[in-house]
């Protein structure tokens, strides 16, 4: 069987770390950042985890 190939497109979505963890972008920080408190906009900015059926899928899509 041939080896299974990665998504492109969840590769430049998503990165595993070296513990096996997957982290991802927030949603809600491409605009309209006007509205939205300073708080709101730096938390939006760090790198979130992925958890629950997703991770299952996204490690998949990775080749992992």
């Amino acid at each position: 069987m041939p080896k299974m190939k990665t998504h492109r497109g969840a590769a430049k979505r998503f990165k595993m770390t070296s513990t096996g963890k997957i982290r991802r972008r927030h949603a809600f920080r491409d605009h309209l950042l006007e509205k939205k408190s300073s708080r709101r906009t730096r938390r939006l900015g760090r790198l979130a985890e992925v958890t629950g059926g997703d991770r299952k899928r996204v490690k998949r899509l990775l080749g992992k």
